[in-house]
């Protein structure tokens, strides 16, 4: 055998005396500890992570649709671009019509929005999941719309209507 071979092999069992003691060293501890856990066995009061933590609540409460359409107000420009984030902003999202509503600064800014409603919704939907946005009602600097008055006959399209 040459020394190559015998250094190799003091270093092998080098190694493994090491692992050995530091397997021992690692159970010594936790029998001192008591385990991994705070109490007597695991259970929910257990310290976890403040993320783990957040994602639990949000599963529990059924936040899931919210939280996430709300992630999406909060990237809006990168979804639909700095120009048109800058005069369309988003203001609710009503879960149980699946209605998201935005207002824009100008009539023209609102007829840009309603145009590309489809695509946006889609866009949303494929971030979101499926379904989540069915409808954008694309609100005019007035705000809401007028169903009836001097400036609006019945029936016509206006500032408050739905588009997707």
């Amino acid at each position: 055998m040459s020394g190559v071979d015998l250094a190799r092999q003091a270093l092998a069992a080098a190694k493994a005396q090491a692992k050995a003691r530091g397997d021992a060293a690692k159970q010594r501890k936790q029998a001192r500890r008591g385990g991994l856990r705070s109490g007597a066995r695991a259970d929910g009061r257990d310290p976890q992570p403040l993320g783990q933590a957040i994602t639990r609540l949000i599963t529990e409460r059924g936040w899931e649709a919210p939280a996430a359409v709300g992630g999406v107000m909060g990237r809006w420009p990168e979804l639909v671009g700095e120009k048109l984030a800058d005069h369309c902003v988003p203001q609710t999202y009503d879960e149980d019509t699946r209605v998201l509503t935005v207002l824009c600064s100008s009539t023209a800014w609102a007829t840009e929005l309603r145009l590309l409603a489809p695509q946006l919704v889609a866009r949303l939907n494929q971030d979101l999941g499926q379904g989540t946005v069915r409808l954008i009602k694309v609100l005019g600097p007035g705000g809401g719309s007028r169903r009836f008055g001097p400036l609006r006959a019945p029936g016509s399209t206006g500032p408050g209507d739905t588009y997707g």
